[in-house]
């Protein structure tokens, strides 16, 4: 996982983040599988805004960069 973030903070990656200069890691879920993960990211875009909002207040009601650390 942390490779990924450091893809997307470094803009490495093409799409949502680098569109949109996304630098914070402020919601994650761990998961058993590859798969699992595809499946909930695709269900988790089909979210309203506010339903995500309210999901990322839930863990972390700062929108704090949980990666801080990682680095």
């Amino acid at each position: 996982m942390q490779k990924r973030v450091w893809e997307h903070k470094n803009k490495v990656v093409e799409g949502f983040t680098k569109k949109y200069n996304i630098d914070r890691l402020v919601y994650y879920e761990l998961t058993d599988s590859v798969e699992t993960a595809i499946n909930r990211e695709k269900q988790l875009k089909r979210w309203h805004r506010d339903w995500k909002i309210n999901l990322i207040k839930e863990m972390n009601p700062e929108f704090k960069d949980l990666s801080t650390d990682w680095e």
